[in-house]
């Protein structure tokens, strides 16, 4: 009977428990290494669960690849699509390129709710302090101050039926710092956690050693086949990291896995379907490659990703071949010969943001856009959010592109409340080829009651990044691929056309100073006050508690009076 009673649970254990109301899950895996026009290298991680079931319902009991705890949260809330990013420093644009997945630094939180969903405040509120603890980062310092609800910016990104915008809230932290305990949660949402696959890489102690930390989390709804009847829903976390590893000698920049690691591929994650390593080996120009990688690919892959032909080298970690000659994957990447500056490649489309002004009653914030493209035009929309104690006025407002005011065609304004919301500006406009767009707005800073300052009041007040939304014109015709068997760092934001791509960059986070009063005023009135007080409180107790006795002076004996005779006719003066 034992012994019938173990095959049973071996039977259902094999089976998988709850497997009734759940559905088909998968898990792919990939990292993208990318030499960087400046010499720097960037590594993306990319980890995707994507589960076929209904969580919406609430009727999901057993959780195999997908953490529980977002699927629980998901489901309680309401939540349609969720996207946050932890960010420790800036992604430069115009040296670094188009990044595959930017972030403001700090923290990003933006969140489409279901229909279903009567109070969205209320939801946005335990939301952002539920993900708190999850990530163990300060997320519940969000609140109706620096949140605002977009109108043009921020479309959903997976199944959507309506784009309501009421039901959308998005906030920023630009002073959050990530450290490794926010690595720490995030590496345990993954299925096989940090002791195999690519996520053996995950050193926090090499990852915070870089010029630029990223990782976020992506939850939405994706079709489940070609004909969209069903929806599954997908997991996205994601991990982009820039070293600057040059290495000296000849000029060149040499590095590997184990350089910027210090660690090696082993193994693949024994519940992936797919885990690969991408090395982006495109020529920066007409000539031959500038790249040579050791060991030898798996295979080669040509593709056009963000508008522009890119060859990449990969290795499939599930290939029985790779780990065949040695058991550990170091890919090794040298350059043939040193790359000049003058071949950097300008994206098309960048931006730069920066406060001016003097004294601490008003100032400006400017913006410049710039189109490279020679030849094409095309819109952008930028979304600005700005503190309620820098007081925008709005009719100082102008956009100046090749010297003319360029009108935007489309404009949205609300107007911020003392302590209660910000200020939140959306703009549609136009940027002819070619051309830098600059617009500014002048602002008043507003004082602040005394407590209200932090604890480093002369640090300054940090303003959230600018959002630039674009659809850039391709150099190259993009065709439809097949999203399940194209790399996982194309398929985020699905082109709508074979003409044009996608783009969302963020600008610099500014550092304003605002009126601060002196808080070591108080400590000294303290110390004067209570030196004073001491003196004369002292003074006036010691005459006000002390008896005085008047006492009459003694004539002397007679041993005294007869020395003073004899002093007097000596000439001497008496005792």
């Amino acid at each position: 009977g034992g012994m019938l009673a173990a095959a049973a649970l071996l039977v259902l254990l094999a089976a998988g428990p709850g497997r009734a109301d759940t559905g088909r899950d998968a898990l792919r895996e990939e990292l993208l290494l990318s030499p960087l026009p400046a010499g720097d290298v960037a590594a993306t991680f990319q980890f995707r669960t994507r589960w076929d079931a209904d969580l919406q319902r609430g009727a999901v009991s057993h959780y195999r690849l997908f953490p529980k705890a977002l699927g629980r949260l998901v489901a309680a809330l309401g939540v349609r699509e969720l996207h946050l990013a932890l960010t420790q420093g800036f992604w430069r644009t115009r040296t670094w390129g188009q990044p595959p997945l930017q972030a403001p630094a700090g923290a990003e939180l933006w969140v489409w709710f279901q229909p279903t969903v009567t109070d969205v405040d209320k939801a946005w509120k335990e939301l952002s302090n539920i993900l708190s603890g999850i990530f163990c980062a300060s997320l519940n310092f969000i609140d109706s101050t620096n949140t605002v609800t977009p109108t043009a910016s921020f479309k959903p990104l997976g199944l959507a039926n309506g784009t309501d915008h009421h039901l959308l809230r998005y906030a920023v932290l630009p002073r959050e710092v990530v450290c490794t305990e926010n690595l720490t949660p995030w590496k345990k949402l993954l299925p096989c956690g940090s002791k195999a696959g690519l996520a053996v890489l995950l050193k926090a102690e090499r990852l915070f050693h870089s010029s630029y930390h990223s990782q976020a989390v992506h939850i939405r709804p994706v079709c489940r086949d070609a004909s969209c009847l069903a929806v599954s829903w997908e997991l996205r976390q994601t991990l982009t990291v820039v070293f600057d590893t040059f290495s000296s000698g000849q000029g060149k920049k040499d590095w590997s896995l184990f350089k910027m690691f210090s660690r090696t591929l082993t193994d693949a994650c024994p519940l992936a379907s797919e885990s690969k390593v991408y090395v982006d080996i495109s020529p920066k120009n007409k000539e031959k490659e500038l790249l040579e990688v050791t060991p030898a690919p798996t295979s080669v892959l040509e593709a056009v990703v963000q508008g522009d032909k890119r060859t990449y080298a990969v290795y499939d970690l599930l290939s029985p071949s790779l780990f065949n000659t040695s058991r550990s994957l170091n890919v090794q990447l040298k350059w043939k010969r040193p790359q000049d500056s003058s071949e950097l490649p300008t994206p098309i489309l960048h931006a730069h943001r920066y406060v001016s002004g003097y004294g601490l009653q008003t100032g400006e914030i400017s913006t410049l856009v710039y189109n490279t493209h020679p030849y094409r035009a095309f819109p952008v929309v930028l979304l600005e959010t700005v503190p309620w104690y820098l007081r925008l006025y709005v009719h100082t407002l102008t956009i100046i592109t090749k010297g003319k005011e360029n009108k935007p065609s489309y404009i949205h304004y609300q107007p911020a409340q003392d302590r209660r919301r910000p200020h939140l500006l959306e703009m549609l406009i136009q940027l002819p080829a070619n051309s830098v767009t600059k617009i500014t707005i002048q602002f008043e800073r507003a004082l602040l009651k005394w407590t209200e300052y932090p604890p480093d009041p002369n640090h300054g007040f940090y303003v959230s990044s600018s959002v630039l939304s674009a659809l850039v014109p391709s150099i190259i015709a993009m065709k439809d691929v097949d999203v399940e068997q194209s790399p996982l760092f194309t398929s985020l934001f699905p082109s709508s056309d074979g003409s044009s791509y996608f783009v969302r960059l963020y600008t610099e986070p500014l550092l304003v100073n605002l009126p601060t009063p002196d808080f070591s005023m108080p400590y000294n009135v303290i110390c004067l006050t209570c030196t004073v007080v001491a003196v004369c409180y002292g003074s006036f107790y010691n005459l006000l508690t002390r008896t005085f006795h008047v006492e009459e002076p003694s004539r002397g004996g007679l041993a005294k009076r007869l020395a003073n005779v004899i002093r007097k006719f000596r000439g001497v003066p008496p005792l």
